[in-house]
């Protein structure tokens, strides 16, 4: 059995610009930057916590075949999240009212995977 949840891979053909929308854009710390040019960034809210690991596809092949979908939690209000997103410019819809009743923003990454912003 499964006792850990260690990471989510994403591999890319441009590291460099989705590891900076995370960081910048997002504000997702970067934990790990191995081996030159983004071929095997972390991303992550701390050393030993999951997080997201984005590979160069030109180096190292695809990671996956699909695209993922990867929820956070919002630090502040979804809405205070829109207008530093846009400011950013950050292309992003207003945050709405899920069918289960919480609020959550929804976005692209640069290279369409899903991201959903959750209001705590």
């Amino acid at each position: 059995m499964i006792k850990d949840f260690i990471c989510v891979n994403i591999s890319t053909e441009d590291p460099a610009e989705l590891v900076a929308f995370y960081h910048e854009k997002l504000g997702m710390p970067i934990t790990f930057e191995g081996y030159g040019e983004y071929d095997g960034a972390k991303l992550a809210f701390g050393e030993q916590a999951p997080g997201i690991i984005i590979w160069n596809s030109g180096k190292w092949g695809k990671s996956s075949e699909s695209k993922v979908e990867l929820v956070f939690a919002a630090s502040g209000t979804l809405d205070e999240m829109y207008e530093e997103l846009r400011a950013k410019n950050v292309e992003i819809p207003e945050p709405r009212l899920a069918e289960w009743g919480g609020r959550e923003l929804n976005l692209l990454d640069p290279d369409g995977n899903k991201i959903m912003i959750l209001e705590e």
